[in-house]
């Protein structure tokens, strides 16, 4: 898959959060446009940014390399009127994407983030990539509170090639996970959206974590499940024979499910905690 790739300057870096994010967050932070993972569910193919280009989503990424520079700007003048900063990275796009490899736009932030911090920094990602910033986030953490958040929808790597073939394999991942928790930050594995899992799901990221996040296809896509439909997930499920697992209540299940294994205040489920509590 051909990827279109140009470099832009952004305007602004920082936008203010809204709809599912305006519980716990101030702003959200998206250091590219476009993603290069593609993942089929994705809610921000139905998002204008994506449904007024012509360019298929997954095919086209825009570099905001001046990203570093706005995030200074944009935070010290926030400082000066006394605003809170609590920032999700990202909403409508991957930070660590593969191009991040070579690009290190969210590197540039987070050395200045290091300099004038946030009140909070939730990563959201699904890319062992993170793990080259490990030293950066290390420092951080000492001067906000920090996050990080690995999208880990299933534990099999075969649902996992018909939901997002493009992202990165679920064992590297995990062992992701597991190598930032060891460096003392504080990570979550975020089961967003919900897809099949085995009964041994909840055991793979025993002692890796410390949250659990729940979201779904229904209570996750910023539009009650409609954007999910319009993406054919309900065809694509049906089609894999999964349809069980499409189901509106399904969060409630795997909440349940997961209870077992841990307590309580380690899982969450979607808009129903806030990173701040």
């Amino acid at each position: 898959m051909g990827i279109i790739v140009q470099e832009i300057f952004s305007k602004k870096i920082l936008t203010e959060a809204k709809g599912y994010l305006d519980v716990g967050f101030t702003h959200s932070l998206n250091p590219y446009s476009g993603c290069a993972f593609s993942c089929r569910y994705c809610y921000v193919r139905e998002m204008p940014i994506q449904r007024f280009k012509e360019i298929p989503w997954g095919e086209w990424i825009d570099i905001k390399t001046n990203a570093a520079e706005n995030y200074r700007n944009e935070i010290i003048k926030l400082r000066k009127k006394n605003k809170p900063v609590n920032i999700f990275m990202s909403s409508a796009t991957d930070p660590y994407q593969p191009i991040e490899r070579t690009a290190n736009i969210v590197r540039e932030i987070l050395k200045v983030m290091i300099e004038n911090p946030p009140d909070s920094l939730w990563v959201q990602t699904r890319s062992p990539l993170i793990t080259k910033d490990i030293d950066l986030l290390a420092v951080l953490k000492e001067k906000c509170k920090v996050l990080v958040s690995m999208t880990v929808e299933t534990d099999r790597e075969d649902i996992k090639q018909i939901f997002a073939p493009f992202a990165p394999g679920i064992n590297l991942r995990l062992k992701a996970l597991k190598e930032i928790h060891d460096a003392g930050i504080t990570t979550q594995a975020s089961i967003s959206p919900v897809l099949p899992f085995t009964s041994d799901f909840p055991k793979v990221l025993e002692r890796i974590v410390d949250h659990i996040w729940i979201d779904t296809l229904t209570i996750g896509d910023g539009a009650k499940g409609k954007r999910s439909e319009r993406l054919g997930m309900p065809m694509l499920f049906k089609d894999h024979d999964l349809s069980k697992w499409y189901r509106k209540d399904i969060h409630v299940m795997v909440e349940k499910y997961f209870h077992k294994y841990f307590p309580s205040e380690m899982i969450r489920v979607s808009k129903q905690e806030a990173f701040l509590e």
